[in-house]
């Protein structure tokens, strides 16, 4: 009894104790987990309390002590890599089309200047001469800028400069629009040599479908006979014996005895460089339409020169002082003859003298006259007539010395001019004339087809003299056509002949109209004939002169 008992009382307590360790194992597994965060959180205060002392300077780590690491604990989130832009791939230079320009002629943003936003009415009437130089200021300061003259606008502008030197390179003059010159006389003052100058620039061009109007008629009307004369018109005779001392006068209207004597040039260039003209018109200028004068790199194509039959002196493109110039695709000198045009497309003139058909018709002047010091001219697929031709000079005036060289003119047609291609040079000047070349020229009723004359005046008496500007050098070939007066006129100084002259495939007809016709006139010419001529040209000399003269420094340019 006493040993049952025993064991029931051994087994209880090994259930209790059971019971109890179950309880204690769950209680020490909470209390561990608490513990562990506990820790966790005093840890990280701590170092943050270090942290702080460190930064404030309270702890000392020197005489040996022993500098405590930081944990391993990051107080701010690492920053987020950035990845770098990648290089930028090498770009192909494409030529780009430029945006819009903006603020349209304002002269701040643009390089377009049109007139009309300096003021310029292009009414016809308004004096728009301080627009235009408004605007051409503007665009002196921008490189490669334009200035326009808007297309359906007349603008009256009276004498002006668009000058240099400080302006910019390669500016444009886009004229599409008419300007027309003042007819009253109090813009031109007591006179001024040219009207639209442009001087002094680099890289200048003028180009357009526009007009330049000159309204001449007040200068042409006032004083015809004080002009210079033509003094190939000595060799024209007509068929009743009486010479054509000058060309017909006129009618006088209501601008006569207005304007002064001086005439104006048109358009002119001086002191320029890389000059171009294209397209524009140039009319009935006072006196020559289109100077270049001491200009290098002048380029004049598809452009026209027109002025009434009866207006005197005003050639069509007259070089002076001026290389490497190149003159090609252009008409010159088409003239208004009553209602009727010989230029094709081409309107009558409003402002034009009309002119009876049986008149004289070369009244006005040289379709390119060539000057001294001029040089490197190559003109070529040119329509001459009517008019006076191609001329080189005249030279030497005054006892002068002139100098031009390297000339070539070829592919030229001439319709109803008095004279072909010339030479001509006065009495008593210096210098020379080589190196010249007249080619594939076509004549129709031309009056002198080729022409040397140093013994030029254009008054009606001029003093005999030795002196001459020498000539060398000087080719015709391909010349042909009609003539109405005479083929060859070849009139060389007595003093100093024309050496190494060629002629070659030369083929001129006669056409009998109402003048005396002569035969080839040959004076103190030499040279060769490389083909047989028609007509025969028996009269140059073949060879070089029996006592030909050394060239001298007289003569030496």
């Amino acid at each position: 009894m006493k040993g049952v008992g025993l064991r029931r009382l051994t087994f209880m307590f090994l259930v209790a104790f059971l019971v109890w360790s179950s309880s204690i194992e769950t209680c020490i597994a909470r209390k561990s987990k608490h513990w562990r965060q506990r820790r966790h959180a005093a840890s990280v205060s701590l170092y943050k309390k270090k942290t702080k002392d460190h930064s404030h300077g309270h702890h000392n780590y020197h005489n040996g002590g022993t500098k405590t690491k930081p944990p391993p604990y990051k107080t701010t989130p690492p920053s987020p890599k950035v990845k770098a832009p990648p290089s930028p791939k090498p770009k192909v230079k494409v030529p780009s089309i430029p945006p819009p320009q903006k603020g349209y002629g304002n002269g701040q943003q643009s390089k377009v200047f049109d007139v009309l936003h300096f003021g310029a009415k292009g009414d016809g009437k308004t004096d728009d001469t301080k627009a235009f130089q408004a605007a051409w200021a503007a665009a002196c300061k921008v490189q490669a800028s334009t200035v326009v003259v808007p297309a359906k606008f007349i603008f009256l502008v009276g004498p002006i400069s668009f000058s240099g030197p400080y302006c910019q390179a390669n500016i444009v003059f886009q004229l599409d629009g008419t300007i027309i010159a003042p007819t009253d006389s109090k813009p031109w003052g007591k006179g001024i040599l040219q009207w639209l100058e442009f001087t002094k620039l680099k890289g200048i061009t003028v180009q357009g479908k526009g007009i330049i109007d000159g309204r001449g008629s007040g200068w042409w009307l006032d004083a015809p006979y004080e002009d210079p004369y033509d003094d190939e018109r000595k060799l024209i005779i007509p068929l009743n014996n009486t010479v054509q001392e000058r060309p017909p006068m006129p009618a006088r209207n209501e601008l006569s005895g207005k304007m002064p004597s001086i005439k104006p040039t048109a358009l002119r260039f001086y002191g320029s460089f890389n000059v171009t003209v294209t397209g524009i018109t140039i009319q009935n200028s006072p006196q020559c339409h289109l100077k270049f004068d001491n200009c290098i790199g002048v380029v004049v194509h598809d452009m026209s020169v027109s002025s009434p039959g009866d207006s005197p002196n005003t050639d069509g493109i007259h070089l002076q002082n001026s290389k490497d110039v190149l003159i090609h695709a252009t008409s010159l000198a088409c003239v208004w003859i009553s209602d009727t045009s010989r230029c094709p497309n081409q309107k009558k003139n409003p402002n034009s003298i009309g002119l009876d058909k049986k008149r004289e018709r070369h009244a006005g002047d040289d379709c390119v006259s060539i000057q001294t010091g001029c040089s490197n001219v190559y003109i070529h697929n040119v329509n001459c007539g009517p008019g006076h031709g191609i001329s080189i000079g005249s030279l030497g005036k005054d006892n002068t010395k002139a100098c031009v060289s390297n000339i070539t003119v070829r592919d030229i047609m001439m319709h109803n001019t008095m004279n072909g291609v010339r030479i001509k040079t006065w009495q008593g000047g210096s210098g020379n004339v080589q190196g010249v070349l007249f080619s594939n020229i076509q004549v129709s009723e031309v009056q002198l087809p080729i022409v040397i004359d140093q013994f030029y005046c254009d008054k009606r008496t001029c003093k005999n003299q030795t002196a001459a500007v020498a000539l060398s050098g000087i080719t015709y070939e391909k010349i042909r056509g009609t003539y109405t007066v005479k083929p060859v006129h070849l009139a060389c100084s007595d003093s100093l002949p024309c050496i190494g002259v060629t002629l070659s495939a030369i083929q001129l007809k006669p056409m009998q109209e109402r003048y005396h016709l002569y035969d080839p006139f040959c004076w103190q010419s030499y040279g060769e004939l490389t083909t047989p001529t028609v007509p025969p040209i028996a009269c140059l000399q073949i060879g070089k002169p029996p006592n030909n003269r050394v060239q001298s420094n007289y003569d030496v340019c």
